[in-house]
């Protein structure tokens, strides 16, 4: 479990127990950074899990909000599991620092429900669509890019394993990002055909939402992916998370009015979206017109 999850879970754990205690404790970001004498960007960092927490800062912060000795001692050891390694610290090159926590999230996910109204998303492209992607990126090297394929091989194992059960995942696409050619007839009619393929898991579910749908709620939230969370023999779940990517970085969103109007989004893509076998059918007629044109 350490190399599926790596620390990802006990960083948004920890980072979540400490905003709520310093929450309780009535106290600002800045307020309580000045207390501990660190900066507020390093208390931010902490409290939204983007990385390893040492055990005496933990300590320092439960002194300040006048933690238990009981969820201290809890906190101080979920500090310690913050520094887990999972396999994608070896890949620096192409996992930069606002992507690996969502690297962490997605291994450690029981569901995952996604909405992409531009390209193929990464989890399912061929190589030769991954690269036709890629093509126009002047600085990236060739070593980078071998390091983006071997990402790429392993977050898709995911689909597939045994141990941890594998995650739902259902995926909405728009019509559009069939249609737009990416490196070629004949790499589409690969990646086109690899969907379908995917689309025969247990777990998985590809469904299209048709262009004739107007302006659909999925126009204004844009690509985005849901992730939830197994109880993990814990009370209450992890709370959800909303992803979204830009070119330069992420949002992570998991307040619960941030996942509720995702929710509603969901739920107006659930609805237009073409069913499975409707979707099966246009990716078929898709192929077959890049075959035979």
């Amino acid at each position: 479990m350490a190399d599926d999850m790596g620390s990802t879970v006990p960083r948004r754990q920890l980072g979540r127990a400490l905003r709520d205690l310093r929450t309780e404790a009535r106290m600002t970001l800045d307020g309580a950074a000045e207390a501990v004498q660190c900066s507020r960007q390093k208390m931010w960092r902490i409290e939204t899990g983007l990385g390893p927490t040492r055990a005496v800062d933990v300590k320092a912060m439960c002194e300040l909000y006048a933690a238990t000795p009981e969820l201290a001692t809890a906190l101080v050891a979920l500090a310690n599991e913050t520094k887990a390694k999972g396999w994608w610290h070896s890949y620096d090159l192409a996992i930069p620092d606002w992507f690996e926590m969502y690297v962490g999230l997605e291994s450690a996910a029981s569901r995952l429900r996604g909405y992409d109204e531009s390209l193929i998303p990464g989890l399912f492209q061929v190589p030769a669509y991954t690269q036709g992607v890629y093509q126009n990126r002047r600085d990236m090297s060739e070593a980078e890019f071998e390091q983006v394929l071997a990402v790429r091989r392993q977050r898709k194992a995911l689909l597939t394993r045994k141990l941890p059960k594998a995650p739902t995942l259902r995926s909405v696409l728009f019509e559009a990002v069939l249609l737009r050619n990416v490196a070629g007839r004949s790499v589409m009619a690969e990646q086109l055909t690899h969907l379908l393929d995917l689309a025969e898991l247990p777990n998985v579910s590809i469904r299209v939402l048709p262009l004739a749908a107007g302006a659909q709620y999925g126009a204004l939230a844009g690509t985005f992916m849901m992730l939830d969370f197994p109880l993990r023999n814990r009370a209450v779940p992890d709370p959800s998370v909303v992803y979204c990517e830009s070119l330069t970085g992420a949002l992570y969103l998991d307040r619960p009015a941030e996942i509720a109007a995702y929710e509603r989004v969901w739920s107006s893509l659930d609805a237009l979206a073409l069913d499975e076998g409707q979707s099966k059918q246009l990716i078929n007629k898709i192929v077959g017109e890049i075959q035979n044109g």
